[in-house]
């Protein structure tokens, strides 16, 4: 009797000590004095988004430019965030419209960085700041599996250089449409 109950309790044990070594992320800095914070997810994030990804092959699809009149144009993001600020949620709403108004187009949210941290942290950003886009999206009606995913990190900047003026425009979502 003595063992059977030994294997169970060992087994809590084991998951209550492993549960607790988790080393919770760094918060991100208070203001944007220029450093990052190289924590396990950006801005202190659980994970990305948790809808089913398209199974979506770009390469053989036809760009579609939309109109100007549709207003599309990047999301800006803030330093080392990845959430949308209410400045931008308008330019999510046009891009959900023109999806709506195109049901034969497919979309491929591109997620940008500045220059600062390091090429994995801006890659992992990057993917939160095109998930949150793309989840926006999905909460506006638009199907999951119209659209996907990608992160560039720092890799296409917008404008080069430095400094906050250029940085501003480089953190950003970019939209990609293509005819399916």
């Amino acid at each position: 009797m003595k063992n059977l109950l030994r294997v169970p309790l060992a087994a809590c044990a084991a998951l209550a000590l492993a549960a607790g070594c988790r080393t919770p992320p760094k918060a991100p800095p208070a203001e944007d004095d220029g450093t990052i914070v190289e924590s396990e997810f950006p801005g202190g994030l659980e994970a990305p988004g948790d809808l089913p990804l398209g199974n979506i092959d770009f390469s053989k699809l036809a760009p579609v430019v939309p109109p100007a009149a549709a207003g599309i144009a990047p999301v800006y993001f803030s330093y080392n965030e990845s959430a949308i600020p209410a400045s931008e949620q308008g330019k999510v709403a046009n891009a959900a419209l023109f999806l709506m108004q195109n049901p034969g187009v497919v979309l491929l949210v591109e997620g940008n960085c500045d220059e600062r941290g390091t090429t994995e942290y801006n890659m992992s950003l990057g993917e939160f700041r095109a998930q949150s886009v793309r989840n926006a999206l999905v909460a506006q009606g638009i199907e999951p599996a119209r659209i996907q995913t990608v992160s560039y990190g720092e890799e296409k900047p917008a404008v080069p250089g430095g400094g906050e003026a250029v940085w501003r425009l480089n953190r950003r979502g970019d939209f990609a449409f293509f005819q399916r």
